[in-house]
C-alpha cells in the first residue's frame, strides 16, 4: 500500500508519517511539504497513492482542490483530510472524501481509518471461453480470440473434442484431411499448427494449456471453460444450451454431435 502523507509545517507531518507508521508497518510512505510536489508525482504510475492523509489549509493550493487534482490522476485514490478546523468536513465529504481527522492525529486513529476504507475493486480475472454449441469459438475474456490460421483454430477444436486424451499427429490427420493427405506433408502442416497455437496461447498467458510430448498432443482439459464439458459434468443450463449443433463447420465433429443428441434424447 502507498501512502501520502502531506502537511505543509514540518513538525506535524514527522507526526502524521509516524502515526502512519506505527498504524500501517508495511506501506510506502510518500511525505510531501507541499501541493506542487505532489503533483509533480502524480503522473509516474510508480508513486500513486492508494490512500492519503492531507492537510486542508496550506499555501497557495489548498488540501481541498489538491485532494480533487490527485482523483483525477488517481481515481481509485482514498483522500483522508487531517486538519486543526472543522469548518471544513462539509465541503471535505461533498468532494467524495473517505475520512476527515482532527488533529493531532495518533496511529489508532490512522488505523480506525483504514479498517473502514472499503475495499479497492477486484481485478476481474482473465479468461479463456470455449463455445462447441453451434459453430466453434473461442473468446478471451469476452472477445473472440484471433487465430492467424484457420487451420490452427480447428487443431485447437480437435483436442477439445479429445478432452485431455493424447493425439497422435496421424489421429490429427485423419480428422482434419479425413485421409486425403500424405502422413509426413501432413506431420509437417501440423508441426506448423502447433507453432502457430503455441504462439497465440502464449499472447494471453495460457501457453500451459497445450501439452506436448513424445510425438503427441493435448490439452489440459481441467483449464478450459466450455459449454460441452459442463453439460458433460451435469451441467443443466448447458445442457438447455444445446440444440443439436456441436462444432459444425468441422465435419468430424459428427460422431460427438450424435453421442450428445442421444445423451439428450435418453434425458
Amino acid at each position: 500500500m502507498r501512502i501520502y502523507a502531506i502537511d505543509d509545517e514540518p513538525k506535524m507531518l514527522r507526526m502524521l508519517q509516524d502515526a502512519i507508521l506505527k498504524a500501517e508497518p508495511e506501506a510506502e510512505i510518500l511525505a510531501f511539504s507541499s501541493a506542487t510536489n505532489v503533483l509533480q508525482s502524480l503522473p509516474d504510475p510508480d508513486k500513486q497513492p492508494d490512500v492519503v492523509f492531507c492537510d486542508i489549509e496550506m499555501p497557495g493550493m489548498n488540501g481541498l482542490t489538491l485532494a480533487t487534482k490527485i482523483k483525477d490522476s488517481a481515481p481509485d485514490a482514498r483522500i483522508i483530510f487531517v486538519t486543526g478546523y472543522d469548518q471544513y468536513a462539509l465541503e471535505a465529504y461533498r468532494i467524495h472524501a473517505h475520512g476527515y481527522l482532527m488533529k493531532p492525529v495518533d496511529a489508532a486513529a490512522i488505523r480506525e481509518e483504514l479498517d473502514q476504507m472499503p475495499l479497492p475493486p477486484e481485478q476481474k480475472p482473465q479468461t479463456l471461453y470455449v463455445q462447441c454449441f453451434g459453430l466453434f469459438e473461442v473468446f478471451w475474456n469476452g472477445e473472440p480470440l484471433q487465430f492467424e490460421r484457420r487451420r490452427t483454430k480447428e487443431l485447437l477444436a480437435f483436442l477439445i473434442d479429445c478432452r485431455g486424451t493424447a493425439c497422435t499427429a496421424e489421429d490429427i490427420a485423419t480428422a482434419m484431411w479425413e485421409g486425403g493427405i500424405e502422413l509426413k506433408k501432413a506431420k509437417h502442416q501440423i508441426r506448423n499448427y502447433v507453432n502457430d497455437l503455441r504462439a497465440t496461447l502464449k499472447r494471453i498467458g495460457m501457453e500451459d494449456l497445450l501439452i506436448r510430448r513424445s510425438g503427441v498432443l493435448a490439452i489440459r482439459a481441467e483449464q478450459i471453460d466450455c459449454d460441452y464439458y459442463q453439460m458433460l459434468s451435469g451441467d443443466t443450463d448447458a445442457l438447455n444450451a444445446y440444440h443439436g449443433e456441436y462444432m459444425s463447420q468441422y465435419s468430424w465433429a459428427e460422431m460427438t454431435q450424435s453421442k450428445l443428441w442421444f445423451t439428450v434424447c435418453d434425458s
